[in-house]
């Protein structure tokens, strides 16, 4: 069964391919990812590495661990599942301002201030 393992402190210019070579080392890796903003593109220094097995994935840990990758000491541990995430609803008008646009800013009579329409 496949091992995730995440890598951290990673330079930014590592990309996938980068680290699929550098775990290839320790053995048989089923996926590598490098994990990137998603509005600029650049790498957000961390990545994830899937092992094909666990005893690949401990000689991963052993040998990677505090790895001196282009001046950085990087961090790899295994993955630990991703928490669920809060159910919580948003506003369609983004946070905390009511329907009607007013904010919550005393805007309009509905809040209790004054009307400050034109």
């Amino acid at each position: 069964m496949a091992t995730k393992l995440f890598v951290g402190n990673l330079p930014f210019n590592a990309t996938s391919e980068d680290l699929e070579e550098l775990f290839s080392q320790a053995g048989t890796v089923a996926s590598a990812h490098v994990i990137t903003d998603k509005f600029s593109g650049q790498s957000r220094g961390f990545g994830f590495v899937e092992m094909a097995n666990d005893r690949e994935a401990q000689a991963a840990i052993e040998r990677f661990k505090g790895y001196d990758l282009q001046g950085r000491a990087l961090t790899v541990n295994e993955a630990k599942p991703q928490a669920e995430r809060s159910g919580g609803r948003r506003s369609a008008f983004g946070g905390g301002r009511s329907a009607s646009g007013g904010g919550g800013r005393g805007w309009g009579r509905a809040s209790g201030g004054r009307d400050r329409r034109w």
